[in-house]
């Protein structure tokens, strides 16, 4: 349904109950919707250890793996792996952890996806500072000359959408807004067309 009404990417939360509190899918789930959809699937991993499993949700059928910033030592060696396996490699920031961080590594990822919530449950309430986060993000990678994109999950509805594609995002990740409203297929339409007018 989302892919006849115009989605662009599936985004998959992956929670392990450590690095955030609740539990969520794996990799078997990743594995059996893989046939479902012939979409990206973007697996945003909230777990530790994020290097043991992410060579795992590739094969299983994720084109898109973002690890965050928060959980490894090493995240410049997690996201090599990740692109050797062929997928886009992404960064997470939580809204506690300042944008400038990424700087030491700007060459190591294709994506940013900045949290608007405390990751590790839906439905919570969007943060509007990660706005000025989006801005700061922009200006780094002006500065770098990279071309990462700027992904932004987390409480995201019509309301907000117009203001985060005018700050700088480029992708918006939509679970509660799309799958709890009264006509999905509709509400997709509805976000793709602000995505043409904000832009």
């Amino acid at each position: 349904m989302v892919e006849k009404a115009g989605a662009d990417v599936i985004h998959l939360d992956v929670m392990d109950g450590c690095f955030v509190p609740n539990i969520s899918i794996g990799i078997p789930v990743v594995a059996s919707l893989r046939n479902k959809s012939s979409l990206p699937f973007d697996c945003h991993l909230m777990i530790i250890n994020p290097e043991k499993y992410v060579g795992e949700f590739i094969k299983a059928g994720a084109n898109w793996v973002s690890i965050h910033h928060e959980a490894s030592e090493n995240p410049s060696r997690v996201l090599a792996t990740i692109r050797q396996a062929g997928a886009k490699a992404g960064i997470v920031l939580k809204p506690q952890t300042p944008v400038e961080v990424l700087e030491d590594y700007v060459d190591d990822f294709d994506f940013v996806l900045l949290m608007s919530v405390n990751p590790g449950f839906g439905g919570q309430k969007f943060m509007p500072e990660v706005l000025d986060r989006i801005r700061t993000l922009v200006s780094i990678r002006q500065r770098a000359k990279k071309h990462f994109l700027i992904e932004v999950d987390g409480g995201i509805n019509l309301e907000n959408a117009k203001a985060l594609i005018q700050a700088g995002a480029d992708v918006l990740v939509a679970g509660h807004s799309i799958f709890r409203s009264a006509n999905p297929a509709e509400a997709i339409k509805e976000f793709k067309s602000i995505e043409y007018l904000a832009s």
